[in-house]
This record gives C-alpha cells, structure tokens and sequence, in this order.
C-alpha cells in the first residue's frame, strides 16, 4: 500500500498491528516524531528496552544489521520495535530485505520530505504490509480542530477567535505548535478559558508575537527604521527564514481581503472584523493605517512577491545567484517599508 489516506491515520496510530513497515515522512519533522512516539506506545506501551531498537541509518545499512534486529525475539515476549531515523533512498535495499524476512516486529523508518517518486516510497507501494504516513504542516481547519484537541487535552477551553488566531501565526512544526500549545494552556490553567483577552495578556499586550508581528506591522506602515529593529529580533530570537516569508504572505494576503471589503464599501473596522482571524489590540491601529495606504492591486503584487521569495528560498535559488533565505525575508519586507514609506510622502 502507498500513502495512507488521511481519514486512516489515526486508526493506525491507535493501533498497528496489520503493519510490518510503516514510513513516516515529510516536511513537518514534529509530527514524523510524534506519531513514531504514538506507534511506539501503541505496539509496547510502557518503554521496554527489550522491545525496542532504535537504528541509525548507517548502522541499518550494514548487512544484515536490520534483519537480525526484526526477526529477533523480545525476552520478555510481545511484539518489538525497530526505528530507522533519517531513513533516505540509500537504506531502501535493506528495508526490502527486513520486509521479506520473516518476523513480526514494527518497523518504523522516518525520512524527511520525499519525492512522489523515490525509491522509499517504490518499496511501500507493492508491500501489502507496508504503508506510508505523510507528515505536512497542518493548515485552516484542520490545524484549528488538532489545537482545539491539545488545548481539551490540557483542560483549557480556547474560544473560536483565539484558536483562529494562533492557527494563523503557527509554525510549520507540530512540536513547536505544541510547546505553545502547553505554554498558552499554562496560562489559562487547567478549567480556565483561552479568550483575546488571555492572547493580549499572554503576549504582552498585543495578542501577537512581539518581533515578526511588529515587524509587519511596521512595513506595511512606511516605519523603515522599526521594520528593520524588529525583523532584527524576530531572527535573533530564532524566527526560521521560511516561516516569516511566509508570515509576510498571510499578511498581505489578509490586508488584501480587508482592502477588497473597504474598496466595496465598507468601513476599514467592518473589513477587519470580518476578517478571520480577527485582529488583536494594538495591531488594529497599524492594520487600519495599511488600508488606507494600499490598494488590492498593490497588495496583491506584493504577496506574488512574497510567495516567489518563498519558492526562492525552498529551490536554493535556481537560476539565480544564490541568496540566504533570511537576506530574501529581511529584503522583502524593508522593500514593502519603503514603498509604503514613499507612498505617505
């Protein structure tokens, strides 16, 4: 079997025992190693050494090496576990092998993002054992309904425009998105209800993360000088290139939608109320003074520039001199300073 359907995951997860190799793979290496943690658990349960090996992929590589560890017994009986970490194409011939041979332990193989065609991927596609689990970042209501259930996990109820709100500004990695998760959750605490109020408290003040945030904020208002202090933090404070290229696109992509409202007629407080997510305390000042600076048209430029900047700096510029992805993030944001800077003179 391939790729598995998205609606067989979590049935998976819960409960293995029909698969000999699972490969978990993707962009989002967060959620590779949490369901490799909830496959785990659900084969052995309570960590069992006995049960359990964890391979390097040289060490799988070796001849024979994974074979030994998926037809060995588990001395203290049960089903075992043999995880491949970084598994790439190079390790495809030994899990052919570890597959054909007799034996009963779950193979776990995680690999980053892969190609429609690999070899990996050849190897599970026949396999009627075997299947493959994509790892991409969530996004819209998908990411909304997995925070809705971490925050329920932690005995925190989050209102509508809050999980909104921090779906919107979540970063492509699920054990990111859960360390705020646990940290928002700490907050409210345990009965306690995550509202735009709590975000402003939690933040700061102004619901939003204080660095990236600003610093749209302040491109998109012609404040040159603030765009580059606070862009400056956001990357000192380990903000990834790809991440704010593509917090700059959102951004844009909402201005705009805000903009076409307020082309049609309505007020720029209408527009932004209708916008979801909402937007949060003080950003409303500096959003509604964007409206009133660019046009649909304009904005729209702008995000096909933000979204090639994007493509840029996940190709490795190809055709073009090489840029590092934070020079292309810091770039496009000082251009749209200026050009909202030259717009108020």
């Amino acid at each position: 079997m391939a790729r598995l359907d998205a609606r067989r995951v979590a049935g998976v997860l819960a409960d293995p025992a029909a698969w000999r190799l699972i490969l978990l793979h993707g962009e989002d290496q967060g959620l590779v190693q949490e369901r490799s943690a909830a496959l785990i658990a659900a084969v052995i349960g309570d960590p069992d050494p006995f049960r359990f090996a964890e391979l390097s992929r040289e060490a799988a590589a070796r001849p024979g090496a994974l074979i030994a560890e998926t037809t060995a017994g588990a001395l203290t009986g049960g089903r075992r576990v043999v995880r491949v970490r970084d598994a790439t194409d190079a390790l495809a011939p030994a899990l052919k092998a570890a597959l054909a041979a007799p034996g009963e332990a779950l193979i776990l193989a995680e690999a980053g993002a892969l190609k429609k065609r690999c070899k990996l991927l050849d190897l599970v596609e026949p396999a009627p054992d075997a299947c493959a689990i994509l790892c991409a970042p969530e996004r819209g209501d998908t990411l909304v309904a997995t925070l809705r259930r971490m925050f329920a996990a932690e005995g925190v109820e989050a209102d509508a425009a809050a999980l909104d709100w921090i779906a919107a500004r979540a970063p492509d990695d699920r054990q990111a998105v859960r360390r705020e998760v646990e940290r928002l959750a700490l907050y409210a605490g345990r009965g306690g209800v995550l509202d735009e109020a709590a975000l402003l408290a939690s933040s700061g003040g102004d619901g939003s993360g204080p660095d990236l945030d600003d610093a749209l904020a302040a491109a998109m208002v012609g404040d040159v000088a603030g765009t580059d202090r606070a862009v400056a933090g956001a990357f000192a404070d380990g903000a990834a290139p790809v991440a704010v290229l593509r917090a700059i696109l959102r951004h844009l992509v909402r201005l705009r939608e805000a903009a076409v409202a307020v082309e049609r007629g309505a007020s720029p407080s209408d527009a932004m109320a209708g916008l979801r997510p909402q937007v949060f305390g003080r950003g409303q000042a500096a959003f509604g003074q964007a409206l009133r600076r660019w046009s649909p048209a304009m904005l729209a430029a702008a995000a096909q520039a933000a979204l090639e900047a994007e493509e840029r700096a996940k190709s490795g510029g190809t055709g073009r001199p090489p840029v590092p992805d934070a020079a292309l993030a810091r770039q496009l944001l000082m251009t749209l300073a200026n050009r909202a800077a030259a717009r108020q003179r």
